[in-house]
């Protein structure tokens, strides 16, 4: 009897222990819903879409906050020569190769380097769709064309954008120094695509990101909107106070044959490992 007693009080003990953890996850489980919401409460982000403060639909361009793989873009050589030879007149492989007594009688150091082959180009991003006209089968490659001696201040060399409709170069422009597509999209249905494209610098640990809406529609550069600075990261310089910062683009008054309005919200979290992010301002980062 004793025995039986003891068995159902220990029965009653677990009974009790797990009643109250569930207890405590549901209630983990609330909170991290509420952090969601409020974070979400101008955009629909996880769900694509849903009202905004207006109640007019908003849906998620793109989220700075979410941490990206590096790129990992793995493009056979013997493509890399062919695009590379249909861009540039002259290049060269290897920066060793560079003429450390090229002479610059140009005050665009840049263009005085591309003028002379004085370059060592490289692929460095790519996107399939139909970027200068609807409809089309077209490959988009970002290209590193690193002038020989170009310094930090140059973002150590222009990039350039080339476009092929098959094995044929129908366009190549210069890209204002963005060399990473974060997304490709259509946001006005026009069957031309336009690409979320940024570009990255780090000075003492501060990692800064610009972005910005473009296509190439007739072969020519757009810039739709500039995003100014969607990433602002201190957090690896050890500097008091250091803080990440990142911006979400999202889109409303969404309709077929029309661009949307696009709105930046900004974020910043601390420097934790999970970050505990909270909104602070709609508009360019830089405008705060």
């Amino acid at each position: 009897m004793k025995l039986l007693a003891t068995m159902k009080r220990f029965s009653l003990l677990v009974a009790m222990i797990a009643l109250a953890f569930t207890s405590a996850l549901a209630q983990n489980q609330l909170v991290a819903q509420k952090e969601t919401e409020s974070s979400n409460k101008f955009f629909g982000q996880g769900t694509g879409m849903q009202p905004g403060a207006s109640g007019r639909q908003r849906q998620v361009l793109f989220d700075f906050r979410v941490t990206r793989r590096s790129n990992s873009l793995r493009i056979p050589m013997a493509t890399q020569r062919n695009v590379l030879s249909k861009v540039f007149r002259r290049y060269l492989t290897d920066d060793s190769r560079c003429n450390p007594e090229f002479d610059v009688n140009d005050t665009d150091h840049l263009r005085a380097a591309r003028n002379a082959g004085q370059i060592v180009p490289s692929i460095v991003d790519m996107a399939q769709g139909s970027f200068t006209g609807p409809l089309r089968q077209e490959t988009l490659y970002v290209i590193s064309v690193s002038e020989c001696n170009a310094s930090h201040a140059e973002n150590f060399g222009s990039k350039r954008v080339a476009i092929f409709l098959g094995q044929q170069l129908i366009a190549d422009m210069d890209v204002e120094f963005r060399s990473s597509i974060v997304r490709k999209t259509d946001l006005d249905g026009d069957g031309v695509d336009e690409l979320l494209m940024t570009t990255g610098d780090i000075n003492q640990g501060v990692l800064i990101e610009i972005g910005a809406l473009v296509d190439f529609q007739k072969g020519r550069l757009r810039v739709i909107e500039d995003f100014g600075t969607v990433i602002e990261d201190s957090c690896a310089s050890g500097f008091t106070g250091s803080t990440s910062k990142a911006s979400v683009i999202s889109s409303s008054n969404i309709s077929p044959g029309r661009m949307p309005k696009l709105r930046i919200d900004n974020y910043e979290a601390g420097c934790r490992r999970v970050k505990r992010w909270r909104f602070v301002s709609t508009g360019k980062m830089s405008d705060d």
